[in-house]
């Protein structure tokens, strides 16, 4: 047998037992304008863009994503961030430095494929969302930095309805917690919904850690759509 017929060969042992694997799909990319610890805003501190990858299927069924941070006046992005995100919500940092930034942890969960299931223009709807995440959290987000933990987190979720002259946005609001061993932190959620394109278009996020040591002990995160494309 020549070279060519082997090589042809063995291509197609590949495909009948199942050993070759297609490539993840890009299926979003987003970029949010947020605001931590003030409003989203187009400078000022505290604000900047987030900018978010969606590829998948991964192997599992996850989603792939990856979130990039650029705060207003630095001269360089901070590292990309990338993480599996299940259908339920579930964030899984699986890769060195196994970070999320503040925006992120509001984002991320918020993007798994099921967390809106329940989401219709008629609302209203009431469901449970539970979900873990496992990440290293950025300085200020539930207070923990450096550590890789895991999150347990449940949160009431509220469709309130069709927002008024906001077609085809929902608002969704959620209330819940974030517990790892003695640790918790809770966090309200207000959320625009645009169930066309299955992502989040404004979201408001209060987390206060419980018990509150000191007047510092919440973080407030506002993120605002500003780009969208499919594929």
């Amino acid at each position: 047998m020549n070279r060519f017929g082997i090589v042809s060969l063995v291509a197609a042992f590949l495909v009948l037992s199942g050993q070759t694997h297609a490539s993840p799909k890009h299926l979003l990319h987003l970029v949010y304008r947020f605001g931590y610890n003030t409003p989203a805003a187009n400078s000022g501190k505290g604000t900047g863009t987030t900018t978010i990858d969606v590829m998948g299927p991964a192997s599992d069924g996850g989603l792939i994503v990856s979130g990039t941070d650029f705060w207003w006046n630095t001269v360089r992005a901070r590292a990309t961030n990338t993480c599996e995100v299940y259908k339920d919500g579930t964030v899984a940092c699986n890769t060195a430095p196994y970070a999320l930034s503040p925006m992120q942890l509001t984002i991320f969960p918020l993007l798994a494929k099921s967390y809106f299931k329940d989401v219709s223009s008629g609302g209203p709807t009431n469901w449970t969302q539970t979900f873990t995440v496992k990440a290293v959290v950025a300085p200020g987000a539930t207070g923990f930095a450096g550590q890789l933990y895991t999150w347990k987190c449940s949160f009431n979720v509220t469709n309130k309805g069709q927002i008024p002259k906001g077609d085809p946005l929902v608002l969704v609001t959620t209330n819940g917690s974030l517990v790892q061993g003695f640790f918790r932190a809770t966090s309200k959620q207000r959320i625009a919904y645009d169930p066309v394109n299955k992502v989040p278009a404004v979201v408001s996020d209060v987390r206060t850690h419980v018990p509150q040591r000191s007047s510092e002990s919440f973080d407030t995160i506002e993120v605002k759509l500003q780009k969208l494309r499919h594929g």
